[in-house]
């Protein structure tokens, strides 16, 4: 059952990079798996470093959050690279190296692709696309005729669809497959570029020694094909509106906790047919990744239920999880289980003892170390080897931001820590994490960069503004590569030679 380092990945000290995808440059309004993306595996082999972590990739809804996604298995469309469309022959030539693309251009341009596919099917594409659906069908068909229904109801969310519609009347859904045929086709397709270059990208980056590091969130997003599909195993009313809903209590990042707004799981549910929903899922995720963070791992032993009645997230309770029972049988279904737990917050003796039971590398931030003394779990000294250590995560500051925003006392405590390094802030702080005891350090693109507040990816508790952050070529400075493999070669994280 418990699985030793070497199978999740991790058989040596190893140092990765955190930049989501969207955060690319590029000629299109988001990042993408275009040729950016290659370039970048590129960077990371040169300095050294083995792994590039990367947010959920699921379809985005209107806050852009990839956390919260309209299907827990399907892909974002808006990463598709329009460039590779050209390379296939489904764009004229010039698409290859378009210097801009706006996004009402590259849905045309994906439209336009689908219309040439079709047109002039080259075998060998359309057999890719055959063999894709029928692999996928266990999701796909749900997601398809969900966003197509999606489009159809002006992008109402699918509890105030007809009820028929609502309540997946089997003549009402018939009816829509046979009159919606058009959509769902071109909305397999659209699955089928994004996961035909996913996986083209995955193998570059395995072939030149980078692991692809990915995230699950424990919750689904209301308004997702998933929770539309299996009402059933989700805390929700006749109406499919829910009942209660998921959050944090009071914690680093909020004074008054975050009320999430998922659904809940009826996990008494989920553990009648084995956990198939959470089978299946893992399944996409092993199939797209090589490690998976699990997030607010917390919640596999106890979650925050909150009334969806209430506005705020502080009036909530704790609600016991078989997630011993789970893990059980993920693992004997997967194995190895590249799982790392996301174990921040409140952290309980039990969850703990979860987390351990099946071997999971934990998570350590440095931001969150220096307060409380020398019994602060963060602190590089009380790593565990078995564990990722971070400078900050996405939902940090920058390092930067984050150490010119101490107040004085604070900041001579973290720069006595350190040392009084010579180097500016944030290397300090990179250094160290590359010298901790984890197996795994992991550093945000933009503490490499050395960038302030202004280019953090989010701000917990906030909807606006967030997860728009790109970086451009022109900030990497040559040296970088050479920078980071000397560090790297330092602490032990890259082989010699």
């Amino acid at each position: 059952m418990n699985q030793p380092l070497n199978k999740l990945g991790l058989d040596r000290r190893r140092a990765g990079i955190l930049l989501h995808i969207t955060s690319l440059p590029g000629p299109a309004e988001c990042g993408d798996l275009g040729p950016d993306a290659y370039r970048f595996v590129d960077f990371i082999q040169q300095t050294g470093f083995s792994v590039w972590q990367i947010l959920p990739v699921g379809p985005t809804q209107a806050d852009g959050s990839p956390y919260q996604s309209s299907s827990m298995h399907a892909g974002n469309p808006r990463l598709i690279s329009i460039s590779e469309l050209a390379d296939l022959a489904l764009l004229p030539p010039e698409f290859a190296h378009k210097e801009q693309i706006g996004e009402a251009d590259k849905k045309r341009l994906l439209r336009a692709a689908w219309k040439e596919f079709r047109a002039n099917p080259r075998p060998e594409l359309r057999s890719e696309l055959d063999l894709f659906i029928t692999e996928t069908s266990a999701w796909l068909e749900d997601y398809t005729l969900f966003r197509a229904l999606w489009e159809e109801n002006g992008h109402r969310c699918w509890w105030r669809w007809p009820a028929p519609l609502r309540d997946r009347d089997p003549a009402a859904l018939k009816a829509a497959r046979r009159r919606l045929a058009a959509a769902v086709e071109y909305i397999r397709f659209e699955q089928f570029l994004f996961f035909r270059q996913w996986l083209r990208l995955k193998r570059y980056a395995n072939q030149r020694g980078v692991l692809l590091f990915g995230d699950m969130p424990i919750f689904v997003a209301h308004d997702s094909a998933e929770v539309w599909a299996h009402r059933d195993l989700f805390e929700l009313d006749d109406e499919g509106h829910p009942l209660v809903v998921a959050g944090v209590p009071p914690d680093y990042f909020s004074a008054t906790g975050q009320r999430w707004g998922n659904p809940l799981y009826r996990w008494d549910k989920l553990e009648q047919d084995g956990f198939a929903f959470w089978v299946d899922r893992m399944k996409t995720q092993l199939d797209l990744f090589d490690l998976i963070r699990v997030d607010h791992f917390r919640g596999f032993e106890a979650y925050w239920e909150i009334p969806a009645v209430n506005e705020h997230a502080i009036d909530g309770r704790w609600v016991k999880v078989p997630g011993e029972r789970l893990f059980e049988q993920l693992h004997d279904i997967y194995d190895p289980l590249p799982l790392i737990a996301e174990d921040l917050g409140f952290i309980t003796p039990e969850v703990d003892a979860l987390r351990r039971k099946f071997e999971l590398p934990g998570m350590k931030i440095l931001q969150f170390a220096f307060s409380g003394g020398a019994d602060n779990p963060y602190l590089p000294f009380r790593h565990e080897i078995n564990s990722v250590t971070y400078t900050g995560t996405h939902d940090n500051d920058t390092t930067l931001g984050w150490y010119l925003g101490l107040d004085d006392d604070s900041r001579l405590y973290v720069d006595e820590y350190l040392g009084r390094s010579r180097e500016a802030m944030p290397w300090p702080m990179i250094r160290q994490a590359l010298a901790s005891r984890s197996q795994l350090a992991v550093i945000p693109m933009q503490d490499l960069l050395a960038l302030g507040s202004e280019h953090r990816m989010n701000l917990p508790g906030t909807v606006e503004g967030n997860w728009r952050w790109r970086f451009q070529w022109e900030q990497v400075d040559q040296d970088l590569p050479r920078k980071l493999r000397s560090r790297g070669e330092l602490y032990g994280r890259i082989p010699p030679g």
